[in-house]
């Protein structure tokens, strides 16, 4: 079993996310003040990966510790983030929950408290699910056409739904069983099923569970190539007749 966490860590990956990054700390901000956490720091890290806005400059002026890297790879951004999340907090060693976001991402009030009821209860890892916001350029019918697929197999009584998506805007993982697997793999796409297929194989505690999902945005313009942005231009393309195939699946 891990030790209970005494620091949560929470890194955000950024591309260009000025506009969208305010929300994302803000929401991160308010879960660190849930009276679950009371005794447990929590340090907010943003990786500004090759961006060209004042990403960065937000960040920090919203009180997150800041990782500036050129290199255009939310696997690397990610690993960045925690590799200095973890220098910060070398002297907690093993001690440290570690939670994944994005910066498009509104996490709600009880996200790090729900995390970390599954770390206290000896889970290495916590897979949660997503909710997609109304956007402009989001049509109806496909936000009812991407949640009929999302929620295809979600049971119809009340209860637990061991889901099979994976998101890098809900996601932790204790920094031991990180550390154990080589952590967030350099990866353009996909760096978040990646770790998470990789703790399966070192036999690590894994809940998959729709219980506190986060609310991303429903944006048809994405900055990660294969991720839930562009299943959703795919979809839009699809019923409009004009796709080519649907993109990576969420």
């Amino acid at each position: 079993m891990n030790t209970a966490p005494a620091v949560c860590v929470v890194v955000i990956p950024a591309h260009n996310e000025a506009a969208t990054l305010p929300a994302a700390l803000r929401s991160v901000r308010t879960a660190a003040r849930h009276p679950a956490l009371t005794g447990v720091g929590v340090l907010t890290v943003v990786t500004a990966d090759d961006c060209g806005d004042d990403t960065a400059a937000v960040a920090r002026a919203l009180g997150a510790h800041v990782v500036e890297i050129p290199r255009r790879n939310v696997g690397a951004a990610r690993a960045a983030g925690i590799a200095r999340a973890l220098d910060i907090l070398r002297h907690h060693r093993d001690g440290v929950w570690i939670a994944s976001t994005d910066a498009d991402t509104v996490v709600p009030s009880h996200w790090l408290a729900h995390q970390l009821h599954h770390a206290r209860g000896g889970w290495d890892c916590v897979v949660g699910t997503v909710r997609v916001a109304p956007h402009p350029s989001l049509t109806a019918a496909a936000a009812v056409r991407h949640d009929a697929g999302y929620f295809a197999g979600r049971p119809s009584a009340v209860g637990g739904w061991s889901h099979p998506h994976v998101h890098g805007a809900n996601l932790g993982v204790a920094a031991a069983s990180y550390h154990r697997v080589g952590g967030f793999p350099e990866l353009r796409h996909g760096e978040d099923r990646a770790l998470v297929a990789a703790l399966e194989r070192a036999g690590r505690r894994i809940v998959r569970t729709d219980q506190c999902p986060v609310l991303t945005s429903g944006r048809t313009t994405p900055r990660a190539p294969y991720g839930l942005g562009a299943l959703l231009r795919s979809t839009a393309q699809d019923l409009s007749g004009s796709g080519h195939g649907r993109g990576d699946r969420p």
